[in-house]
């Protein structure tokens, strides 16, 4: 045993490793990883081609004008909203900022891994609330509540399954879990939604003084390279997240290509139409193939393989990833049998029904 030994919350914890890519593949197709498929909005590339000589100086987060910008295109208050190093970073500081060792934090069954990895590091009690299908439910949400439950995180819509939960229901939680609970939404792929029957929950930061929502640029924007969140937040906890958080966490090339992005609307448009497109037809190759992809309302979405040996999800993915595509696995949710695929740009997707046709096939890789 060391003789400096890590706090016991997080003695169980293994360190994240983000995916290697084979040095011997000429182009690698990454739909593993729920990156924009069109890039960053060009007018955000061309805002980064200015700012070289002006690295050497601490980034101007408040004075940026970023946050000003975000609260003009979604009609909120700038004062109330605080960028982060990516929405992972404000996960961190909330749970960092309003746990006491001991307390619990409610996450879905299939929520985002970081969730119980934050509360773990802030000294906080993980509690997995099982989905209903693979959609988060209200009912064992609030089930799982105690008089230690601190905070529920909510994933809507929900990595890695691709489902929401509907605006009565967010609104059923909130009114029905206890004031004292910290409701935060996770709204990473608000951008991509195309129902009638979402919140992303600004309303909802509007209305209530426990409720914050998160946002990211990584996703739509284009931008998972540059590290860039927000959340909307209670004029009080947005204080607090103020006090707790790194002064200069955020790097001027990120804030300057944030302001560009944020106005670009033409770009926004235009990568929502593409996933708008690309998803169902996708979809439909897969059922083609004689898989199960179920619905989904991001640029992302699962599918279950068969179980019978040559055809399943390890193997479909090894066989891809030998073509340089890459798609991600569920095993670290225990279910072996399903694959997550994004939403590519076209020549990618056509590469990927191509690869999985090939491997049904047995065609050599």
């Amino acid at each position: 045993m060391p003789s400096v030994a890590p706090k016991s919350s997080i003695s169980d914890l293994a360190a994240y490793k983000p995916t290697s890519y084979p040095k011997s593949l000429q182009r690698i197709i990454r739909l593993n990883l729920n990156e924009g498929a069109l890039g960053p909005s060009p007018k955000a590339m061309e805002a980064l081609a200015g700012i070289a000589s002006k690295i050497h100086t601490y980034p101007a987060v408040a004075a940026s004008g970023l946050a000003e910008a975000i609260g003009e295109r979604h009609g909120i208050d700038p004062s109330r909203i605080i960028l982060g190093c990516g929405s992972d970073e404000l996960i961190q500081v909330l749970t960092q900022a309003y746990l006491e060792p001991g307390d619990e934090v409610i996450h879905t069954q299939y929520g985002f891994l970081l969730f119980p990895m934050a509360t773990k590091i802030a000294g906080g009690v993980p509690v997995s609330a099982p989905d209903d299908g693979f959609t988060a439910s209200v009912d064992t949400i609030l089930a799982r509540v105690t008089e230690r439950t601190k905070i529920v995180f909510l994933a809507n819509p929900n990595n890695p399954t691709g489902t929401h939960m509907p605006t009565e229901e967010v609104r059923r939680l909130r009114a029905e879990l206890p004031s004292r609970v910290l409701l935060v939404l996770d709204a990473a792929y608000a951008e991509y939604v195309q129902r009638n029957d979402y919140t992303a929950g600004i309303e909802l930061v509007e209305e209530t003084d426990n409720t914050v929502m998160l946002r990211t640029f990584s996703k739509m924007y284009g931008m998972a390279g540059l590290r860039l969140g927000w959340a909307y937040c209670p004029a009080d906890i947005a204080a607090t997240l103020y006090a707790v958080k790194p002064p200069y966490g955020v790097n001027t090339p990120a804030l300057v290509a944030g302001i560009a992005a944020v106005k670009d609307l033409e770009f926004q448009e235009k990568s929502v139409a593409h996933n708008g497109a690309w998803l169902p037809w996708l979809q439909d190759e897969f059922r083609k193939l004689g898989l199960e992809p179920y619905p989904s309302v991001t640029n992302f979405f699962i599918t279950r393989f068969p179980t019978e040996a040559g055809r399943t999800a390890a193997e479909a993915r090894e066989f891809l990833a030998k073509r340089g595509i890459m798609v991600r696995s569920m095993s670290d949710y225990g279910e072996h049998d399903f694959i997550r695929v994004s939403i590519g740009q076209e020549d990618e997707n056509r590469a990927l029904v191509q690869g999985l046709a090939d491997f049904f096939n047995g065609v050599p890789a």
